[in-house]
This record gives C-alpha cells, structure tokens and sequence, in this order.
C-alpha cells in the first residue's frame, strides 16, 4: 500500500470514529432531561433522568451528606453496564421531626443491560427536607437520605413494593378507574354538568366488578363496570357507562334501543293510545335512570317521559360473554295517569 493510500484511508477512518462517538453522544442524552426537587417522586424521577444520560456528578449531588458509594469514581464505574434506566415509584409517607421532614417512598428499577439483558430492582429511598425557615445560605434543598434497592425476581410491573419498613401503606392507584375516568373525560367533558362530578354517594362513580365466563373458556374473567352521572333534570338523570377487562382495555357502551313508531287517536298524545310498533333500532350513547343489577347482572334503564311517571320507557341490558345485550323493553305510551307498560321487545323470556 503507498503512503498517499495509506494517509487517506486513515483519515476516512478517524472521520468515521469521530461520527461514531457523536451518535454514541447523542444517544447518551436521549433520554428526557428532568431536573425537579419539587416532590419525593419528583426527585426520584430526576436521579434516573441523570443514570439514564451519564450525567453522574448530577446524579451524584442529588444525595445528601451520606452519599451511595465511597466515592464519586466507585458511583460512576458501578453504571458502566448499564445503558437505560426506567423507574417507577409508588405512594410516599411523611414524617416530621427536628426541623425536618422525612419521607419514604417505594421505587422499582428495570436496568437495560449492554448485552440486552434487563435486571430489576426493588426497595426504598428515604428522602430529607431541612426547614427552609430556619436555613442560611448555602440553601440545602430537597435531597435523598439514603436508598436501599435489592434484586427482584418479580417482573418490573409488579416489582414496586407495597410500602416501606412499618409505615403506613401508601395508596394504590386504580389504573382501571384512573382509564375510564379520563375517558368519559374526553368525551364528556364540555358535554355534562361539571358540578355534578364528585366523591358522595348522590354524584359519585358507580363501580362494579363483574366476574364471569364466556362460552369457549372456562377460565373465570373479570370486568369493571364504572357508571358517571352526566346531567340531572327535574325527574331524570343520564348516565354514561365505561367498562374495562383484563387485558386493562376500556370502552364506552353503547346501547342499542329499538326506534318507536307510536299512534295516537287524532294524533293527539293525551288521547287514545292505538298502537307501538318497533320499526327499527338506534344506538345510544348514555342512558336515563339507569343502574347496573348485580343479582341479574343488568343494567336497567327507566325514562320518566313526564313527572307524573304515567308515561315511560325501561330498558333492559344482560351482560353475556363480555359484552351487554338488549334482551327487554317496555313502553308506556299512555299519558292515562295510570302505570301500565307493555313488552314491545322480549328477548329475556322467549324459549
């Protein structure tokens, strides 16, 4: 090979070690840059922010006066495996105590490897707040007091711990109710009163949990069954109704309810009723005084068409190999001052 050769292809191959080690950089820092001492999770989430893009000293100076490792070189050498970082963390306990605050807050850890493998990692930080009242400069913010994280053999998604030492168990989050409530928030929040939504019993959700079988399983399924209150009148309530399944899916329901072609002498509704016909079917997407029946496993929908409730329409909805069924419906169509509904639909009953 000549020198000219020789000099140009080690030129091609410095240029290609430079563009290796800017990607190499850049991927370094792909992770999103969180720096927050606002709150316990909140620093949590700022430690793995700096382990996920190599920034050790930053994660380093997140420690108190107690620090993770003898020094600062041992911390840095004991990430040099590892090439991402994802945390998860669950409910925080306080304490206070001589100008101080404590908190302790589980966290799990799922560690990507550089050979592809994953490891995970369970336990707890304990976290310290000095009064900032009773503080002269330099300021000692929010910082963590010590972490103890050991393997876990358990799968990331269920290796959080419940709580920390004997504190008090921190709440668990209903991730189920937590989906449908921001569901029927998206579809409803410009729709329904919004000073309806609440936490007592008269404008709460409704939670169900129903337990069943399909026709080609015999394993037992389990489904949650939420019910929102959207609007109140003077004699009527609508309801939207959310259900979600084991895979952690959540839809609205919708219902099907048969179109109504209903004749009255001289065409005068205070008149003489002649005939209700099903002539068809709609779909709805909310439903009048309505309420799931856990003996029946059905929800039941009744329409006062009026106060006086002399006219009305009921619904009934089974629930069925995972999915609920429009299997009954009675009209009253006569506004007689008398309670006297006919079945214009039977599904319930018929052999």
């Amino acid at each position: 090979m000549n020198r000219a050769l020789a000099r140009t292809l080690a030129t091609v191959f410095s240029g290609c070690l430079v563009a290796a080690a800017s990607i190499t950089a850049r991927a370094d820092t792909d992770a999103s840059y969180i720096d927050d001492r606002s709150d316990p999770a909140a620093l949590i989430r700022s430690l793995y922010s700096a382990i996920n893009r190599h920034e050790y000293a930053r994660a380093w100076d997140y420690f108190g006066e107690t620090k993770p490792a003898a020094d600062f070189e041992s911390f840095a050498k004991g990430y040099e495996g590892t090439t991402s970082v994802e945390v998860e963390t669950g409910g925080i306990s306080e304490e206070g105590a001589a100008g101080s605050i404590y908190y302790t807050i589980p966290v799990a850890i799922r560690a990507g490897q550089q050979d592809g493998s994953e490891k995970i990692f369970a336990g707890c930080y304990t976290l310290r707040q000095l009064s900032a009242q009773t503080q002269e400069p330099p300021f000692r913010p929010l910082h963590i007091e010590k972490g103890e994280l050991k393997p876990s053999t358990s799968a990331f998604e269920h290796a959080l711990p419940a709580s920390c030492g004997d504190g008090p168990m921190p709440p668990q989050r209903d991730t189920a109710l937590e989906k449908a409530t921001a569901a029927f928030a998206a579809s409803y929040g410009e729709r329904c009163d919004a000073s309806l939504s609440g936490d007592d019993e008269a404008t709460g959700i409704a939670d169900y949990t129903i337990r069943y079988h399909t026709r080609n399983d015999d394993a037992e399924k389990e489904a949650r069954l939420f019910r929102f209150l959207c609007m109140r009148g003077a004699y009527n309530e609508t309801f939207a109704f959310y259900l979600t399944d084991d895979e952690g899916g959540v839809r609205q329901l919708q219902f099907a309810e048969p179109e109504l072609d209903i004749h009255y002498a001289n065409d005068d509704p205070e008149g003489k009723l002649e005939a209700v016909n099903v002539i068809g079917y709609n779909t709805a997407d909310q439903l009048v005084n309505a309420d799931y029946d856990e003996a029946t496993h059905s929800i039941v929908s009744h329409s006062r068409w009026r106060g006086a409730g002399d006219a009305s329409s009921t619904g009934t909805w089974l629930f069925r190999n995972g999915r609920f069924s429009l299997v009954q419906y009675e009209v009253d169509a006569s506004y007689d001052g008398q309670i006297n509904p006919e079945t214009v639909l039977d599904y319930n009953t018929a052999p």
